[in-house]
């Protein structure tokens, strides 16, 4: 019973990840923690680690190299900005911090914050990447 739930597990995120490849980070979360959940705890827990790797893969969805490179060519501000919280992937930064956005793609902003670059979802507030 265990072999027939993990390889329909198998099957469905192969089929998912064929038809879903704009979200393959999403994908490979979710067969990434349904494999490692049946290990752990047979097939209850893989649907619960499909899950939990599901939304992880979402998370953290790195922004398209067109994005990165636009916010490392953009000239650094003359004001620097400190904020007392550390800059995290997957936190938010403080509303008063101003976000500029990214021209050819709107689904992305960014800042220089703690004398680092930040990719910002603008919606959200929510740290996308720092760049190094």
């Amino acid at each position: 019973m265990k072999n027939i739930i993990l390889a329909s597990c198998a099957i469905f995120a192969a089929t998912v990840a064929g038809q879903a490849y704009a979200q393959q980070s999403t994908v490979t979360g979710a067969a990434g923690g349904a494999v490692t959940g049946a290990v752990v705890g047979g097939p209850v827990g893989a649907a619960v680690g499909g899950v939990v790797g599901a939304i992880a893969g979402t998370a953290i969805d790195p922004p398209p190299q067109e994005v990165v490179t636009y916010v490392e060519q953009q000239p650094a501000p003359t004001t620097a900005v400190t904020v007392e919280q550390p800059i995290v992937v997957g936190k938010p930064v403080p509303e008063t911090v101003v976000l500029t956005p990214v021209p050819s793609n709107t689904q992305y902003a960014y800042t220089v914050v703690n004398n680092q670059r930040v990719i910002v979802d603008p919606q959200t507030h929510t740290v996308v990447q720092i760049i190094k």
